[in-house]
């Protein structure tokens, strides 16, 4: 198909800014600082906003991380003036849509930016005021989010359950909660005892007001803590010998639980083998859901140089996503091979070393003449440069004219520097990805990477995607 040059530039715009929104989280990546990815990261929100209003909305309905679906919101509110009615009707299901799914933290810091940006417009003021009411515990919000919720029952003059009201702004004043959150979080102030009764990130601070013993209050507060906060407290309930703290790792997501494990020593990884091994071959199989089995033969080349490690903020992600991928493409295929840049054997004791000879193992990879391949790598490829890049313009254009394997490169590093996540070829799609849960829909998503679909297609592949997310919200929420 002939794709015009303003199509080509078009598609490749609104890519760039998707691979964006799902690697970046504008902090410290290894071979660039946080002011350069927030400044960068900015830049191309602004951009892709002010020249394809209508595509900058539907990201929304894609795999974005939590961060940009933040700011998109944000910035749909922040600039609806320009906007048409037709285009504001959109936006308002899928603003409302996306802060359902979003973490209750990162909304009420939407809700804060919105104050202080000055937006308090009607529609504003309804989107805030429905998704506060569709919480299902507005005391417990009133607890945890204490100063957020307040922020946003000033800011949207929001009528709140009375003694929701009465501990937010003058909780001092009453002798006694009927609410038994709030008479604990009052009590608590006064009676350690009470503490234990709060959720965690709340009792906290009061703990260390109180003085209270790390050790003791792990274990006193251990049954009040969510999954995630357990798999995050391994660490420290492991140095304080506080067994209560321990989880049920088949709870846990794959990403999430690939982060975890390379956060442990290489023997204790070796100690646990069966346990972890397991655990992400359950979590991979609930992701691949009934996908499992249909991808065909699959080999993928890993990334494990010294790049991988990440940064202070990012310990060990790039590698974590790519150990994920591996037990994921492990489900997805019928047969499957890995094959890592350095490491041999078993995959759970990985670790990042090395330069990124990416071209040698792509063409080990491309011998087995897979059906599909796949590259989860930061695109650093250096050792030597620029050879994988010739690997695969060499296969496409003498070996594989047909494309008989699909290539797919999966880069979960954002660049600041090129506005986008690095490419290995221009032949070969990229793709940023950020948890390995969403690779079969980012492998979708791939077909407009490499200048073959219109503008046009890629509109309705968004439509479709914003007309499914919609259908699945409204299926899943009753409305506030």
């Amino acid at each position: 198909m002939d794709v015009s040059l303003s199509e080509r530039v078009a598609c490749e715009d609104v890519l760039m800014f998707v691979n964006a929104a799902i690697a970046s989280t504008a902090q410290r990546e290894f071979h660039s600082r946080a002011s350069t990815q927030q400044m960068s990261l900015g830049f191309l929100h602004e951009y892709v906003l002010g020249n394809y209003r209508d595509l900058y909305a539907a990201t929304a309905a894609l795999e974005i991380n939590h961060l940009n679906a933040a700011m998109v919101v944000t910035n749909l509110l922040r600039t609806a003036s320009t906007a048409s009615p037709e285009q504001r009707a959109v936006e308002g299901r899928l603003i409302a849509a996306r802060l359902r799914l979003l973490p209750p933290q990162r909304v009420y810091s939407v809700f804060r930016e919105l104050r202080r940006l000055g937006i308090n417009n009607r529609r504003t003021r309804a989107i805030v005021r429905d998704w506060v009411a569709g919480r299902p515990d507005p005391a417990f919000d009133a607890v945890k989010y204490r100063r957020s919720l307040s922020v946003a029952a000033r800011h949207a003059h929001l009528a709140l359950p009375a003694e929701v009201g009465t501990v937010l702004f003058d909780w001092r004043r009453p002798k006694r909660y009927e609410t038994p959150i709030l008479e604990a979080w009052r009590r608590a102030h006064y009676d350690r005892r009470a503490l234990y009764e709060l959720p965690y990130t709340v009792a906290e601070g009061l703990a260390a007001q109180h003085g209270i013993d790390r050790s003791r209050f792990l274990k006193g507060i251990a049954p009040k803590l969510t999954d995630g906060e357990r798999l995050r407290l391994q660490s420290a309930a492991t140095r304080h010998e506080v067994g209560a703290v321990a989880m049920d790792l088949a709870t846990v997501p794959l990403t999430r639980l690939a982060v975890y494990a390379l956060s442990l020593s290489r023997p204790e990884r070796q100690r646990r083998r069966e346990e972890l091994t397991g655990a992400l071959r359950a979590a991979a199989r609930r992701a691949a859901r009934r996908q499992a089995g249909t991808w065909g033969r699959v080999v993928a080349v890993l990334d494990d140089s010294y790049s991988a490690s990440g940064s202070g903020v990012k310990r060990r992600r790039p590698l974590a996503v790519a150990l994920a991928t591996h037990y994921l493409l492990e489900a997805l295929a019928a047969e499957y091979t890995g094959l890592w840049l350095n490491h041999r054997g078993d995959p759970l004791l990985v670790h990042p070393i090395g330069a990124t000879a990416l071209g040698e193992r792509i063409l080990d990879g491309l011998e087995q003449r897979p059906d599909r391949l796949v590259v989860v790598s930061d695109g650093w490829d250096n050792a030597p440069p620029g050879q994988a890049a010739e690997v695969l313009r060499v296969w496409r254009t003498r070996l594989d004219p047909d494309q008989r394997t699909s290539i797919v490169h999966l880069n979960p590093v954002y660049d600041a520097d090129t506005f986008d996540v690095r490419r290995l070829a221009p032949a070969v799609a990229t793709v940023g990805v950020r948890d390995a849960e969403d690779v079969p829909a980012l492998v979708e998503l791939a077909r407009f990477a490499t200048g073959d679909a219109g503008l046009d297609e890629l509109r309705r592949h968004l439509a479709d995607r914003v007309d499914r997310f919609l259908t699945d919200d409204s299926g899943g929420q009753e409305s506030p």
